[in-house]
């Protein structure tokens, strides 16, 4: 699967997924949904985020939900 609004950078965030490049990984906006912010207060509160960011960091955390564990004894 193709991330077109999702970045990994060594020299940004330390290689963390971020959004566009910008200083703003994936994971903090994820923590702001499953907090119960919605949408339009995370766009509100963050203007340089728009709604597709949103939309694509949700797809790619199904995508890593969806990824096999393998694990070791």
């Amino acid at each position: 699967m193709t991330f077109l609004r999702i970045t990994v950078d060594p020299e940004i965030c330390g290689g963390k997924p971020c959004i566009r490049g910008l200083r703003f990984p994936v994971s903090r906006l994820l923590r702001l949904l499953a907090a119960g912010e919605t949408p339009e207060s995370i766009l509100r509160s963050y203007p340089y985020l728009e709604l597709g960011d949103i939309q694509e960091s949700l797809s790619y955390a199904a995508f890593l939900a969806d990824e096999q564990v393998i694990e070791f004894a």
